[in-house]
């Protein structure tokens, strides 16, 4: 599963990207005179944090030494606020113009056209979100090095793109060098209705699948790099805590999963408790990872042919193929108006002609995706090896239609080859057509993950650091079900994880589906309880509803009367198996200080409670941008790739949209 990194990767070298792009500018008033004092802010997944600068008397700003990347540059002053979108390839110098003005109310957009001058063009501005000023223009010139990689065919560093002087290889005009104006936002996210409170008397089980993504924080963070505030139902909490890695006890057996526990104070809300639950599989080296064979089904259509899109599957998958072994199989399969084999089976020994196969992929036509995943399947199957990790990974901007084939057919289908040991993931790219609820479903369906990349180096994260060990299944369908002891609490709420509830009794039925977990995976769950009368800080429930009239009180058991927090069971399955089993823990004791908690416990909190911000969840209690900021720089602890700190750059990015 395309789950956590495991442990191994930890030694990995992140890419080296280079930093020697420029922007620079000039704001005016809209009448041409310029504009002194303005704020710009520089935002990009690409950069380490926001950057700031004013602009000088003449209107004129500028930002150097920048590494490529999809840039938001913000203005601000007086009450005025405009964004515009623009792509920077390597060693690219961008100049805009922008006006700080009210929009035209009728007129048509605008553009300042371009000073001719060598390796200058005229490029339309990516506005995906509607947020760009009709006067906004953007002009480009290249480095002598860019030109020269464009005549290749390679614009701005990344194959396939559209910036610089020539497209595909060919010479072109101006009206065809300019970056395509998205379509209007079209994203789609699946309704959530957060957790409430529940009274442990009323509902002391809660049971939920072990089947998480990590989707949902880099697509918040491509939206807060972007100065733009991402939906609501964009951002699942539980998903922005999994992200992380964090520090659990693994099996010391031949159990594939062990259960961490922790109980401490409610950062935002010092009458509660925070309860973490941790479950982590046992990680394996690399060196015993078996034989892949992965089957990349491409999109290729019109809409994936931004820099963000289809260029950046490219690169991410490069890196992928520098880490493939001879044992390894890689298909290449796209669709768009049709499907089509580019790559039969090949070993992991031919990564040049793998790389060609990469070269040659374009953009062009409408999507249809079930004969593409129908393709892919079948070579799958062709090369499915025994005992190796078999896996379909389905890479699209999720505008993905299913042509003749209804919804229900594709899930089917999904399911079908799930059972054959096929699996499923999906990888979501770009923005403005994002079709998250869907991707998501497809993963789910087909016992793999969900997950988004933004940039190169969430593409290094998905496809290197968690597309080996981690592609291992040594648990599937495995469930959890917590038990609340009555005596001790009042009421709980689950931290996210609203799309993963189970009925208590799918708990003890093996027929019912749950999630996988890979070697090296943990699974990160979050209860935020209220403490019964006489526990410590304890308070009485609310009762929401009337007493019963032909029903007492629930009596309890011996146990109730002990320091018994809750119970945490879960249930697995091997990996050949079809028969469940069954571990069971026991979580006891009252929290101390917070600062007596682990740096793991706080971070996690302090993601949680990040999260909540962004959702303006109703249960956020005290929550503020600066607490999390706090919690979290006091709780880095081990950071290898260094995301946890970038998790403040996502606290700076969300002051700077207003949160």
């Amino acid at each position: 599963m395309l789950a956590s990194p495991s442990s191994s990767a930890a030694s990995e070298p992140e890419p080296a990207v280079a930093s020697t792009g420029r922007i620079a500018g000039v704001i005016h008033d809209g009448a041409g005179k310029p504009v002194a004092g303005a704020t710009v802010t520089l935002l990009c997944s690409c950069l380490t944090k926001a950057t700031s600068t004013k602009t000088k008397a003449d209107g004129t700003y500028v930002f150097e030494g920048l590494p490529p990347g999809v840039y938001s540059v913000r203005v601000r002053k007086g009450g005025r606020d405009v964004v515009q979108h623009l792509t920077l390839g390597e060693g690219e110098r961008v100049s805009t113009t922008i006006a700080l003005a009210s929009p035209p109310k009728e007129e048509p957009a605008t553009s300042k056209p371009a000073k001719k001058s060598k390796g200058r063009v005229a490029a339309k501005t990516v506005d995906p979100m509607g947020l760009l000023d009709p006067s906004a223009s953007t002009s480009r010139s290249t480095s002598r090095a860019a030109r020269k990689r464009d005549a290749a065919g390679v614009a701005g560093g990344v194959p396939g793109g559209v910036v610089g002087g020539t497209l595909g290889g060919r010479s072109a005009g101006v009206a065809a060098l300019r970056v395509p104006v998205e379509p209007a936002n079209t994203e789609g996210y699946a309704h959530i209705r957060e957790n409430d409170f529940v009274a442990v008397s009323d509902a002391p089980l809660s049971t939920f699948s072990a089947d998480v993504d990590t989707a949902s924080y880099s697509n918040v963070r491509r939206f807060l790099s972007q100065g733009q505030r991402p939906p609501i139902d964009a951002v699942r909490v539980e998903e922005l805590v999994n992200y992380f890695e964090y520090d659990y006890v693994t099996p010391p057996d031949d159990r594939p999963v062990t259960v961490n526990w922790e109980v401490g104070p409610c950062p935002w809300n010092e009458d509660h408790q925070l309860v973490r639950i941790g479950l982590q599989t046992k990680p394996i080296a690399d060196a015993e990872v078996p034989p892949r064979n992965l089957v990349f089904l491409v999109d290729v259509s019109g809409s994936m042919q931004s820099p963000d899109k289809l260029p950046l599957l490219v690169r991410s998958m490069g890196l992928l193929v520098d880490q493939l072994r001879e044992q390894d199989m890689v298909s290449l399969v796209v669709y768009a108006g049709a499907s089509g084999l580019v790559l039969p089976p090949t070993s992991g020994a031919y990564r040049d002609r793998i790389r060609d196969a990469l070269a040659e992929l374009t953009p062009g036509g409408s999507t249809n995706g079930a004969a593409g995943i129908r393709l892919a399947y079948q070579q799958a199957r062709n090369a499915f090896i025994e005992g190796g990790i078999n896996r379909v990974i389905l890479a699209t901007d999720g505008d993905f239609n299913v042509g003749t084939t209804s919804d229900g057919d594709l899930v089917r289908l999904i399911e079908q080859e799930r059972e054959s040991g096929v699996f499923l993931s999906v990888l979501g790219f770009g923005q403005g057509n994002l079709q998250d609820a869907k991707m998501e479903q497809l993963a789910d369906e087909g016992n793999g993950n969900y997950a988004y990349i933004d940039d190169l180096h969430e593409g290094r994260k998905v496809l290197v650091q968690q597309a080996g060990a981690t592609l291992v299944t040594v648990a599937k369908d495995v469930k959890l079900q917590v038990e609340f002891n009555p005596a001790l609490v009042a009421e709980y709420r689950q931290v996210g994880y609203e799309n993963r509830r189970l009925r208590d009794e799918d708990f003890n039925d093996d027929t019912k589906d749950a999630g996988e977990m890979g070697a090296g995976h943990s699974v990160t769950v979050l209860y935020e309880i209220v403490p019964a009368s006489g526990g410590e800080g304890g308070g009485t429930a609310p009762r929401r509803v009337d007493a019963l009239k032909y029903q007492g009180e629930r009596t309890t058991t011996a146990a109730a009367a002990s320091d018994e927090l809750m119970t945490v069971k879960v249930r697995f399955k091997r990996p050949q198996g079809s028969k469940s089993r069954l571990m069971s823990v026991v979580v006891r004791g009252t929290p101390s200080t917070l600062a007596k908690t682990s740096d793991d416990f706080r971070f996690a909190a302090a993601v949680a409670e990040l999260g909540m911000i962004l959702r303006d969840s109703e249960h956020k209690g005290s929550a503020t941008l600066e607490s999390v900021a706090m919690l979290a720089r006091k709780a880095q602890g081990k950071d290898p790739h260094g995301h946890r700190k970038g998790l403040l750059e996502l606290v700076e990015q969300a002051r700077a949209v207003g949160y």
